[in-house]
């Protein structure tokens, strides 16, 4: 059976802490619209197009993004990408290429990729779909951003954070820096708005359980804050299965 992406993702960083490997991060710009269509897709006119005809609709050829074709197009093109450049894929996570090479596989795969997509190199990973530990703070050398953008942005965060835990203490990070954001402060708030558009529905919901029984968790950490060195702690509190109160608190 095939194994969920993310779980293959955490074991390689797992790895990756345990053995010294070097993990390298290449990021292919648009990669959806390389994606070739094997389905006949058509889509109404764009916006702009201008035409004295009616009942005219467009066929696309390449993938587009918010297509449900797109994801499987792009990996399709990425997979023979790969295979034309001596990589095996694995039988049993379809997800992985291996070769057995020594030397500059790295850099010269990176050559032979821009060959075919139009690449940045990201070097040596740092940050993978969410996974880091980063820290935002106030710095001397620090780059301004709009401060009337970050703020409305951050304060409609907060007024969603009300029925979306799962942004709760990121918002709360981020609205300590009101007053002077940076650019590395936006990038963050932006990182959040990108996740909230590809995880819709992942608001409260309150099932029946059948039961009334309250629950809760806590945890801390110490001294975390690169600011102030202020601990941040946080709970959650379930009754009867349902999340019905959650907070974060720096001491």
């Amino acid at each position: 059976m095939q194994m969920d992406l993310l779980s293959d993702i955490r074991q390689d960083l797992c790895q990756k802490a345990n053995l010294d490997w070097l993990l390298h991060q290449f990021d292919v710009k648009n990669a959806f619209l390389h994606g070739e269509l094997t389905e006949e897709v058509y889509m109404d006119i764009p916006p702009g197009y201008n035409t004295t005809q009616t009942g005219i609709v467009c066929r696309l050829r390449k993938a587009l993004y918010g297509l449900k074709q797109s994801p499987r197009a792009w990996f399709g093109r990425f997979t023979m990408a790969m295979k034309n450049n001596g990589f095996k894929q694995c039988n049993s996570d379809h997800t992985l290429f291996l070769k057995h090479r020594k030397g500059k596989e790295i850099s010269q795969l990176q050559d032979y990729l821009a060959t075919e997509f139009e690449m940045k190199d990201l070097g040596g990973l740092k940050y993978f779909l969410g996974i880091e530990n980063h820290h935002l703070g106030e710095y001397p050398d620090q780059v301004p951003t709009n401060k009337e953008r970050y703020q409305r942005l951050v304060g409609r965060l907060i007024y969603l954070s009300h029925t979306r835990p799962d942004i709760a203490y990121a918002v709360s990070v981020f609205s300590q820096f009101m007053h002077s954001p940076s650019e590395d402060h936006m990038n963050a708030v932006l990182r959040i708005l990108r996740y909230l558009k590809s995880a819709p529905g992942k608001g409260l919901m309150f099932s029946k359980h059948v039961h009334l029984n309250i629950n809760g968790y806590s945890n801390a950490n110490w001294a975390g804050n690169v600011t102030d060195r202020k601990s941040t702690s946080g709970y959650f509190t379930f009754m009867g299965g349902n999340l019905v109160t959650w907070r974060s608190n720096r001491m």
